[in-house]
């Protein structure tokens, strides 16, 4: 008889934390991410049992709609969105019977009235508490008229119970913007009530930078200008515009990627130990980190970053159409799909070791990649040279942490090959949390170290206006790679000499 060990990695694995009874109050609730995203992450934390008995969804959307109607829509978008868990039993009907639904103009207060009106009635009939998370998953446009709505109606009042409110990204299009959002914001809520969401530090591996850099003694003494010679960033998607053409005009790369994602993977690689694993430590430390990089005033942006738009090529043995063949594009469009970015961070740790940060559309695949690559030995031994060790973060695909490193071959011979020690997450035996289920569940209980805190987005914005502002001029050069490679070859020159980027 076979028998079946126990995957030791499992060990300790089980989950402990858990909110106090509440209710997501989720504004856009027939929207694109809400069916794709929101509803199988809170669906999977409600399956594994880590929201308790009195947790309720409460959808509010412009669209009239009866309250079985919208358990009709949760029900569909379970069963046909690609990131819900395996439905056991008949969770699905039990889930949709926690949904709620209140229709409305975000704008109307007896909309408000309304939302009102449903969380008492939550409250008296599954002793769900006065807590309430409020997830704006709205255009950006309407943030600010339903925070101030919800403040007049007095939900966002923490008098009975906490109320909290999640914010999606782009918070702001640019400095000005997110600084008149966050006063908004805060006309009617506490900074401690807010959380801004960025679904990549939500991510397994993004939170292991933190793990591996301060949880072993191995990688943190050579986590400095001594033994790093550079860092690099990659965020590359291998899709278009996929009919987002019209957002992708007025955001373009710069906005989309490099003032949030990219950047907040940048802190996280590049902060100073925190004084403790709390939200405030960790964000103080990520805001010294954005302090101290070097500014990109208009007038170093050629230096320092390129910009790209990709033109036709061939994706996948397919022709791809070029950028502004794309629906909703303007034809002379000169709006960025590709950044490659230089960062320097004046400090004692980094002084001299640039960050280059990349991200665009219509590369040769999608792949997010932290790597941290250090200098050769300072002397050759071994004929054929040395090259240099890597350790790398991968955020997507394959989720995992790989170490390259020389080794001698068998043989006579000393010569050396690069190889390669990997860890893959699926060694855990476990499937890997969405990102939102993670944040949501923070949100819940309170915790907002994995949300960028204000003056945090707010230096991000300062550090890419520069770049906004000399790439809002037409440029003739564009495009300038075609789709299916991966960017303008000033993106190579931007390296140096003595570097490349790595083969993904």
């Amino acid at each position: 008889m076979t028998q079946t060990l126990a995957n030791p990695l499992r060990s300790g694995m089980r989950r402990k934390r858990a909110p106090e009874p509440c209710t997501l109050v989720i504004f856009g609730a027939t929207g694109d991410l809400t069916k794709r995203k929101l509803l199988p992450a809170v669906f999977g934390l409600w399956q594994d049992g880590q929201l308790g008995a009195g947790f309720s969804v409460l959808g509010v959307g412009r669209n009239p709609m009866s309250e079985e109607e919208f358990r009709t829509l949760v029900r569909q978008s379970l069963t046909t969105s690609k990131e819900t868990d395996e439905i056991e039993g008949n969770n699905l009907e039990k889930f949709a019977a926690v949904a709620h639904y209140v229709g409305g103009e975000f704008g109307e207060t007896g909309t408000y009235d309304a939302i009102g009106a449903k969380l008492r009635e939550i409250q008296e009939a599954r002793g769900a508490g006065d807590n309430a998370l409020f997830y704006l998953s709205t255009p950006p446009s309407l943030f600010e008229v339903i925070s101030q709505r919800l403040g007049d109606a007095g939900l966002a009042s923490e008098s009975d119970g906490w109320r909290r409110l999640i914010v999606e990204k782009p918070f702001g299009r640019d400095l000005a913007s997110a600084v008149a959002l966050n006063d908004a914001l805060h006309d009617v809520w506490k900074e401690h009530q807010i959380y801004r969401i960025d679904h990549y530090l939500g991510k397994e591996t993004v939170q292991n930078v933190l793990a591996i850099r301060f949880g072993n003694l191995i990688f943190e003494p050579i986590w400095n200008r001594s033994y790093v010679e550079h860092v690099q960033i990659t965020a590359a998607e291998d899709l278009g515009m996929e009919g987002r053409g019209g957002y992708y005009e007025e955001a373009g790369v710069v906005r989309d990627m490099l003032q949030n994602h990219l950047m907040q993977l940048f802190t996280l690689v590049a902060m100073e130990t925190p004084v403790a694993f709390d939200a405030n430590a960790i964000r103080d430390e990520k805001v010294k980190v954005l302090r101290s990089t070097r500014p990109i005033p208009v007038e170093r942006v050629s230096q320092v970053a390129v910009r790209g738009q990709y033109g036709p090529g061939t994706l996948y043995g397919e022709r791809a159409k070029g950028y502004r063949e794309e629906e909703k594009v303007a034809p002379d469009s000169s709006t960025p799909t590709f950044v490659a970015v230089k960062l320097e961070v004046d400090n004692w740790r980094w002084s001299g070791v640039p960050f280059f940060l990349r991200s665009g559309k219509r590369l040769p695949k999608k792949v997010t990649e932290i790597a941290v690559v250090f200098k050769r030995p300072p002397l050759g031994l071994f004929p054929g040279g040395t090259e240099r060790n890597v350790l790398a973060f991968r955020i997507q695909p394959d989720e995992g942490v790989s170490l390259k490193f020389s080794s001698k071959t068998p043989g006579q011979e000393n010569i050396l090959r690069e190889v390669v020690m990997d860890f893959r997450y699926d060694a855990f035996g476990a499937e890997l949390e969405s990102p939102y289920s993670r944040l949501l569940l923070d949100a819940m209980i309170g915790d907002a170290t994995l949300f960028p805190r204000e003056d945090e987005v707010q230096q991000a914005w300062e550090l890419v206006s520069g770049i906004l502002e000399a790439w809002s001029q037409p440029d003739a050069n564009l495009p300038n790679y075609a789709a299916g490679t991966w960017g303008p070859d000033a993106a190579d020159e931007l390296l140096g000499p003595d570097r490349r980027w790595r083969h993904l």
